[in-house]
């Protein structure tokens, strides 16, 4: 009996289950933070970006090979392949600017991967003095109305996949942008960081110089991507 009060079997029984709870939790508690901050800080194996090129020259791989192949291919107005290799094209990443800051977070050492059906991006975010390696994986489509959706499929911070969180933010990033800024949603650019943050699809058709082409097909195989256009008559 305490302060006048019978003390039953079943008040017992409740108070030695809420100090279980109570001692599980402070044993608990600490061993998933520790989980989740090795998760976060885990580094893919696959993970060993290129060092970054300052001599501030437009890389060859894009002059000389993309640009010529995408400009001729379309001058002829028959279907033609463009085709991307994938240490070209980081040829290109490694040449921009980097890093990419906003809001304090930096991004940066980039690398994309090119696997079976997927576009594979690696990079390191820089927030408040930690670093983290984040991985988006993507997963070009073309519906039966020939609409391309760069959708998002995986989002991964470390080993932890944060895909559905990211989707969230995503959406919320663009529609702001969208409601502060003066975004023509015609526009290439546009349509593609709709179809990447909001899962949108688009009609692939972009202008080469004086010529329309339409993206008809996308392949993607180890290391290398695949477009085929077609030319698109006005």
């Amino acid at each position: 009996m305490v302060s006048g009060k019978l003390i039953t079997g079943k008040d017992l029984k409740t108070r030695k289950k809420a100090k279980f709870k109570r001692y599980w939790w402070l044993l608990v508690g600490p061993a998933a933070v520790f989980v989740i901050f090795v998760l976060l800080l885990y580094k893919p194996g696959r993970y060993n970006p290129p060092e970054v090129v300052y001599d501030k020259q437009v890389s060859p791989y894009l002059t000389h090979v993309l640009s010529p192949q995408l400009y001729n291919g379309a001058q002829r107005e028959e279907p033609f392949d463009l085709i991307v290799i994938q240490k070209g094209i980081n040829d290109i990443i490694i040449r921009s600017k980097w890093p990419k800051e906003s809001n304090g977070i930096a991004f940066f050492a980039p690398v994309v991967f090119f696997v079976p059906d997927r576009i594979v991006l690696m990079g390191t975010v820089a927030i408040g003095g930690v670093k983290l390696i984040v991985t988006i994986v993507a997963k070009p489509t073309l519906d039966e109305k020939g609409l391309l959706n760069l959708q998002v499929a995986k989002v991964k911070v470390g080993a932890m996949n944060i895909t559905l969180l990211a989707r969230t933010i995503a959406k919320k990033m663009y529609a702001h942008e969208l409601s502060v800024k003066n975004i023509d949603p015609k526009n290439i650019g546009t349509r593609i960081a709709a179809s990447l943050l909001d899962s949108e699809s688009f009609e692939p058709v972009f202008k080469i110089d004086d010529k329309k082409v339409r993206v008809k097909k996308i392949t993607i195989e180890q290391e290398k991507l695949t477009i085929h256009f077609v030319p698109v008559f006005e």
